[in-house]
């Protein structure tokens, strides 16, 4: 009776994996998985070996050479990365997207504003028709501005208004008085004091300052997060890294445990730990993807974007109407300051021409289309609700990688938890590098982070802080700040216009340098004294 139960027990134990007994259990199975990686069965055992030799995986009879072990490492790192660039490249899809979907929206917009010019300034008559190219120019500067070109929108919507001040002051002369270049040019100068426009000039500069500046530097936000995206996600993984995803993913097939899968915490612990850096960026992406939700919405707050840009030529039309109805008076106040022009000849003057049309005018009222106002709801509506899917992107990619590896949250007790299958007992990290300082699967030196990522982190807060003055209607200055601090260029120019008017970033301070000079004079000083009792002795001679 004790001779079988004996029998037995030596019989399961031989049937266990990582059997001593004479019947070695095969190695079949991982031969086959090996080659379907790609390498050769050169040196791969038939049946299983002691594994004193193992660097990664547990220690214990396997079917893993040390050869095999480095490979199927390199493998595992390879497929990680993979799914990280794969899932990079899909976020990087997602924000070229939002791109186009405003871009097209936008400049739609508008080019339906500019083709209206025509049907809404024509009853100002050759006004309209001999100045046809001033208005167009300022459809292009505004189109160029909107692109990234290194203009300064307040400058180009004043010399606008000056320009046709000149042209209409010019155009409501007589025929035979003569109008100088410095006279014009002092007419121009009292567009601020004289106000011959009204309160429109003012009033639309706000609005349309503030509409090009939020739509512009919401798809320059658009551009700079897929090009974070970009780089962050071809940063390599660590050595520490490459061990940990070994042991995670390939060392249960060197076990004969192909078929049992790591448990999640296990796994959640290895990719907190290889993509610690990554999850850096996670308080400033949050945060910057919340201030392109702010400006998103900024665009259906009155006035709302779609009325701004359609309007513009009302408003164009309608301040030279309110300059026509005044233009006595503005004429009496530019004598005051200007002078008399010349005198006045026996012919007809444009001027009472011009005050009859603009007699029989009325004042247009901009009513916008309900159609309209419903697309511009619906890109509101579309781009926050998908801007926020990709707020917590960066924390979420190791649950994301984990979810394709990793057992189901039923299988606890029978996962792979690293050594064998059965739970895994450790707690699971923190996000960010600081909270990896006791992860248990990687060894991470928490005082180096990677440079490439924190230049990353810092493009994300530059972008962050000129959303913010675009939201308060201020003309950011979209200068690559990426050339300033790492030299990568991330892209943050549309059309390769930049602005490149902004402050430079000394190598020193001003301090240090005015410190060096003055070290300079000092050692300049020190020598001349040196050579002084030299030249008292030649002189001596």
């Amino acid at each position: 009776m004790c001779l079988s139960v004996l029998l037995c027990a030596v019989a399961c134990l031989c049937a266990a994996p990582g059997s001593v007994c004479g019947a070695d259990r095969s190695c079949a199975d991982l031969r086959q998985f090996y080659t379907g990686k790609g390498f050769t069965l050169e040196g791969v055992p038939q049946t299983e070996i002691s594994g004193e030799h193992l660097r990664t995986c547990p220690q214990g009879p396997t079917c893993c050479t040390s050869t095999m072990e480095e490979n199927l490492a390199g493998v595992s790192t390879q497929e990680t990365v993979g799914l990280i660039r794969e899932a990079g490249r899909s976020l990087q899809a997602s924000f070229n997207s939002l791109h186009r979907s405003f871009d097209t929206y936008f400049t739609d917009l508008h080019g339906r504003s500019e083709r209206s010019l025509q049907e809404v300034l024509s009853p100002l008559g050759s006004l309209y028709s001999q100045n046809n190219r001033l208005f167009t120019e300022l459809y292009t500067n505004l189109r160029q501005y909107y692109r990234g070109s290194a203009l300064n929108l307040d400058d180009s919507l004043s010399d606008f208004w000056s320009q046709l001040l000149e042209r209409i002051f010019k155009a409501s002369a007589p025929t035979d008085v003569s109008l100088s270049e410095d006279y014009l040019e002092c007419v121009a100068k009292q567009q601020e004091t004289l106000r011959p426009f009204g309160d429109i000039p003012r009033d639309m500069k706000t609005k349309v300052i503030r509409s090009y500046v939020t739509a512009r530097s919401f798809v320059q936000g658009l551009l700079v997060s897929a090009d974070v995206v970009k780089q962050v996600s071809q940063v390599s993984l660590a050595e520490e890294c490459s061990k940990a995803l070994m042991k995670l993913v390939y060392c249960p097939h060197c076990r004969g445990l192909a078929s049992v899968k790591p448990c999640s915490n296990y796994c959640s612990n290895v990719m907190k730990g290889c993509l610690a850096n990554q999850a850096d960026l996670d308080p400033v992406w949050q945060e910057l993807i919340d201030t392109m939700i702010q400006v998103v919405s900024s665009f259906s707050t009155e006035p709302r974007l779609d009325v701004v840009l359609s309007s513009i030529p009302v408003r164009i039309y309608e301040a030279v109407h309110h300059l026509q109805d005044n233009m006595d008076t503005f004429t009496a106040k530019v004598s005051q300051t200007c002078g008399a022009p010349g005198e006045p000849g026996t012919g007809s003057p444009p001027a009472q021409e011009q005050r009859k049309k603009s007699g029989s005018l009325t004042a247009l009222e901009y009513k916008p289309s309900p159609t309209v106002g419903l697309i511009l709801e619906m890109q509101v509506t579309d781009l926050s609700s998908k801007l926020r899917e990709m707020r917590q992107y960066w924390v979420q990619l190791p649950v994301a990688l984990c979810s394709k590896l990793s057992a189901g949250s039923n299988s606890q007790d029978n996962c792979w938890n690293g050594i064998t299958k059965a739970r895994y007992l450790p707690g699971v990290m923190g996000d960010g590098l600081a909270n990896q300082i006791n992860n248990p699967e990687v060894d991470l030196d928490i005082t180096k982070p990677i440079m490439k990522i924190r230049q990353q982190i810092m493009q994300l807060k530059i972008m962050n802080n000129r959303l913010k003055d675009a939201l308060e209607g201020k003309d950011v200055d979209f200068q690559d700040a990426s050339e300033d601090i790492s030299g990568s260029g991330s892209g943050m120019c549309l059309s390769g216009q930049c602005a490149r008017s902004g402050p430079g970033l000394y190598a020193y301070s001003p301090e240090t340098n005015l410190v060096g000079r003055a070290a300079t004079v000092h050692i300049s000083v020190c020598n001349l004294l040196l050579l002084l009792p030299f030249a008292i002795l030649l002189l001596q001679r």
